[in-house]
């Protein structure tokens, strides 16, 4: 008979960095919002949020209350558990991809080693790509349970959007994995450390995965499938209280991870640019360092998702799918292949 031997370490450092991942998302998200209306009062030339404390910064707790305070309306036609189920799904998935990013470097810890990585797994990239397919789901359940034309038309847009625009964004990944050999996410991150940043060695395959990042957030000029002068609302007009508040909070982690996947891909992560770090050891404190810096880089792409939002104006439906198929598509084949060319070369 086999003792199921049990490493209690791994599971409480496991639940601690889970937990303490979801608040994170959670308080960028809200803050998010505050920073959204701040960016855009400056750039219209307003004030912006300033009397829910000091300079405003108790906005956010303010409509966190008053969407947990508001009635909650499920539709008397809606398919009551998938109208649940959709909101639900949205924030899921915006959430587990945070599992395979690595954080910081590995750190000891009253003699124990601490990997600032949830789950090191040996198909990070596909597992990323997988959650992110799962997303368009929360979607179209939430607007097809609606019962509204307006919801469900939106709902076709955004899955329609969110598939044309991942075949490019797959596509321009696979020449990375091309330079790095690896799908863990960490070996991304190390060869990175030891050879440059990937945004010198593609700079093409990161311009295509940040447009497609802007469709799969649904953020401006991609923001069909939330367009209220055309859908009165979009494919969350029926939805009301904390459910319409788990599809806001959904799209604002989706874009704070994306900023965050984004370093980690093209922008070395957790790595400090012209800085050895693994001369400093594997103190506490080092893994803190590269933490603050892999968020820095992450609210930067943050300030640019909103800076766009507020500058550039909204495509119609067949530009868009015109520059995801036509434009972003040839391109990133274009990229992949010339990437496997020269690598191919330079290994011979």
């Amino acid at each position: 008979m086999f003792l199921l031997q049990i490493d209690w370490w791994i599971i409480f450092e496991k639940l601690i960095l889970v937990g303490a991942i979801i608040t994170l998302s959670m308080i960028v998200a809200m803050y998010s919002t505050y920073a959204e209306r701040k960016i855009a009062a400056f750039l219209q030339d307003r004030i912006g949020p300033n009397r829910a404390g000091p300079f405003g910064i108790f906005q956010p707790l303010a409509d966190g209350l008053k969407l947990f305070m508001k009635e909650e309306i499920i539709p008397t036609l809606s398919s009551k558990f998938l109208f649940i189920l959709g909101p639900m799904l949205a924030m899921i998935t915006a959430m587990l991809t945070s599992a395979v990013i690595p954080w910081g470097s590995t750190i000891d810890i009253a003699g124990h080693r601490v990997a600032l990585q949830v789950a090191d797994i040996n198909i990070g990239i596909l597992y990323i790509f997988g959650v992110v397919s799962l997303g368009v789901y929360g979607i179209m359940i939430g607007a097809w349970a609606s019962n509204n034309k307006f919801s469900l038309l939106a709902a076709i847009r955004g899955a329609s959007q969110m598939i044309s625009y991942e075949l490019a964004m797959g596509l321009s990944l696979i020449a990375v994995l091309f330079l790095v050999g690896d799908l863990r996410m960490s070996a991304i991150v190390k060869q990175q450390i030891d050879h440059g940043w990937n945004i010198i060695y593609q700079p093409l395959g990161f311009l295509i995965f940040f447009v497609c990042a802007l469709a799969e957030c649904n953020r401006t000029p991609f923001d069909l499938p939330e367009a209220e002068n055309e859908l009165n609302m979009g494919y969350h007009q029926e939805y009301s209280s904390m459910k319409l508040g788990f599809y806001l909070f959904a799209e604002y982690i989706n874009m704070f991870i994306s900023g965050v996947v984004m370093s980690t891909l093209f922008f070395g992560g957790y790595d400090i640019p012209f800085v050895n770090e693994a001369a400093w050891g594997t103190h506490w404190w080092v893994g803190l360092i590269g933490f603050a810096v892999l968020m820095l880089k992450a609210t930067m792409f943050i300030f640019l998702f909103m800076w766009i939002r507020w500058t550039i104006p909204r495509f119609r439906y067949d530009q868009l799918m015109n520059l995801g198929w036509k434009g972003l598509l040839p391109l990133a084949l274009l990229n992949m292949i010339v990437t496997a060319a020269v690598v191919l070369l330079l290994n011979k």
